[in-house]
């Protein structure tokens, strides 16, 4: 599941790079080398639902790309391998948003992505034959 974990990362990070560089680079800039926690609320107020989105559309790939690998790294049970991680994801962004509160929207989007996208990428996965 570690490497499901890395994966989902991996993946998340590619769309966050591409927004504050190329979508909302103004955004990305102001929010360069930021750890006051008020500016960042500041921001995170101020950012536009786009922006938002982008975020979000990454948790959904690497959610799906990170039950994938689960699943195929799994020996057993590539299903549960995908909710299990879904799970570790939701709770990484729980964390994530506690830091850097979003609007309710996105926190409500947060808890229902990760399973249900981790658990669509495990099935992804084709059955093994038995060994023998």
């Amino acid at each position: 599941m570690a490497a499901g974990f890395v994966a989902a990362s991996l993946v998340m990070m590619a769309p966050e790079t591409l927004n504050g560089r190329v979508c909302y680079p103004e955004l990305g800039r102001l929010a360069e080398g930021v750890t006051d926690r008020d500016v960042i609320r500041e921001l995170m107020a101020r950012a536009p639902a786009g922006a938002l989105l982008v975020v979000l559309a990454g948790w959904i790939l690497g959610s799906v790309a990170g039950g994938f690998t689960a699943a195929r790294l799994g020996r057993k049970s590539p299903a549960r391998h995908g909710l299990a991680l879904g799970l570790l994801i939701t709770v990484a962004g729980v964390a994530n948003n506690l830091m850097l509160p979003p609007p309710l929207w996105f926190w409500i989007a947060g808890l229902i992505v990760p399973i249900p996208s981790s658990h669509a990428g495990a099935r992804l996965v084709s059955p093994r034959p038995p060994a023998g």
